[in-house]
């Protein structure tokens, strides 16, 4: 399995990929490959984080994609973040680890970029395996009312939201 970018020929095959994968997840209202499509368009774009798994003959796997957001503090100062989401992996995939592989070099290319933390809304069994707590570790709310435990963010450095209490903003496109 090859973690890449994703280029211009991989969009049909990725949106189909996302509506397959969120097909029948509990909390899901079918809308992400709607907000993928969005984001892909916006201002906010950052194409070297928005990446596929492909495998054998071409065939893409799995995809992930990081958004630029602000977490805005109390007096106003923000501080620069990505958030993570979505992570999609084709149902006969999941489980195999591809998703991780994502999410790994998903940081990776974080770093290299200069972002310095990740916030996400998931599945609080899954993601503390790759370093994620809940936000609220640092004083982080969500701009909407979410599960405490749902909603989290990993330092990509050690104490990159030591200052970042506040409140998240994501970008339009997300409907928040």
């Amino acid at each position: 399995m090859t973690i890449r970018q994703e280029n211009l020929e991989d969009i049909p095959q990725v949106q189909k990929l996302i509506e397959k994968a969120f097909e029948n997840v509990e909390h899901s209202d079918g809308s992400e490959p709607f907000l993928v499509e969005k984001l892909r368009k916006s201002k906010n774009f950052i194409p070297r984080l928005s990446l596929v798994a492909s495998g054998v003959g071409n065939e893409i796997a799995g995809h992930i994609l990081f958004t630029p957001i602000e977490i805005v503090r109390d007096d106003g100062s923000s501080q620069k973040s990505l958030a993570l989401g979505p992570v999609s992996v084709l149902p006969t995939y999941q489980n195999k680890g591809i998703g991780g592989l994502l999410i790994k070099r998903g940081h990776d290319i974080a770093k290299e970029l200069g972002f310095t933390s990740i916030i996400l809304l998931g599945h609080p069994q899954y993601y503390p395996k790759f370093g994620y707590k809940p936000a609220s570790l640092w004083n982080i709310k969500a701009p909407m009312d979410v599960p405490d435990e749902a909603f989290m963010a990993i330092e990509l450095y050690p104490n990159a939201l030591a200052d970042a209490s506040g409140c998240v903003k994501y970008p339009p496109e997300f409907g928040i």
